[in-house]
């Protein structure tokens, strides 16, 4: 009996050591793409952080009252641009990004824009109208992918078929902290305080006009950044859940060595114990 105890666990090890290989050299993996991971999200922050400046500053100058792209008009359904990852094993990474979702829709229809083969897995599965199920790769994802994916959701916008779009993405704070967030696209949203400035920004053509052209290559630009800065927190988030994993896998490794010890001395004094009892009779 105690025989058989002692096999059940040895095999038991030698599965965690096996397991705690992969989770190992899956935590290297990660590792190596984060730096490249993290200086591509740099490298895609100051083209959207300049061109918002830009949008921002046209629409704090026009004076219709009815302006593409900022008018803001009755919501009937809505459209979310889903950043998640292409594979699982990263702790909480992709269910996050799907309860924000599920949390910010709040009963009203809407139709996704995923990026990530998780995302278009889960929303397929919810029989959720995709706007596009192409796109299953975040990582290397190009400028001229997303500026495509920017015309499609224009073109949606502008024909009503949803009157709001949102981004939902995984901001990089920190190797151990990353933040779903959700960011509305259009209708562009005025900002509340207008800082008056000495010298006014003259638009030739108009600022609407301007709008027009310009909200493509914002889009474009801004699911770039997002995409990039989704890619660096999944990257993280697997890197910090293997390594979880593998530690987890040597305090097991070290719980059933520590019960193999004590089935094999539980073994040896019972050996014992009937050799003696065995002479004394």
């Amino acid at each position: 009996m105690a025989g058989s105890s002692m096999k059940a666990i040895k095999l038991r090890i030698k599965s965690v050591e096996s397991t705690m290989q992969i989770t190992k050299a899956m935590q290297l993996v990660a590792t190596s793409k984060l730096r490249r991971a993290k200086e591509r999200m740099e490298n895609s922050k100051p083209y959207a952080t300049v061109s918002r400046e830009a949008i921002m500053k046209a629409v704090s100058q026009c004076s219709e009252p009815q302006v593409p792209f900022v008018t803001p008009r009755e919501v009937n359904n809505r459209c979310y641009v889903v950043i998640a990852g292409e594979r699982g094993l990263a702790g909480g990474y992709n269910a996050n990004v799907f309860k924000a979702v599920a949390s910010h829709a709040e009963g009203v229809p809407y139709c996704v824009l995923p990026l990530g083969r998780k995302a278009i897995d889960k929303f397929q599965h919810m029989g959720i109208k995709l706007l596009n199920d192409k796109i299953g790769h975040v990582e290397g994802l190009r400028v001229s992918s997303c500026y495509q994916l920017a015309q499609r959701l224009i073109s949606g916008y502008r024909d009503g078929e949803f009157d709001q779009l949102f981004l939902v993405y995984t901001s990089f704070q920190s190797m151990m902290s990353q933040e779903v967030r959700v960011e509305q696209l259009l209708p562009i949203e005025r900002a509340k305080e207008q800082v008056e400035r000495n010298v006014a920004t003259i638009y030739e053509p108009s600022p609407e006009e301007m709008l027009e052209k310009a909200v493509p290559d914002f889009l474009a630009g801004r699911l770039y950044s997002a995409a990039c800065d989704s890619f660096a927190s999944e990257v993280s988030a697997r890197r910090n859940a293997m390594d979880s994993a593998t530690k987890n896998a040597g305090e097991m490794i070290s719980d059933l060595k520590l019960k193999y010890n004590r089935a094999r001395q539980g073994a040896i004094t019972q050996e014992i114990t009937e050799i003696v009892a065995g002479a004394e009779q």
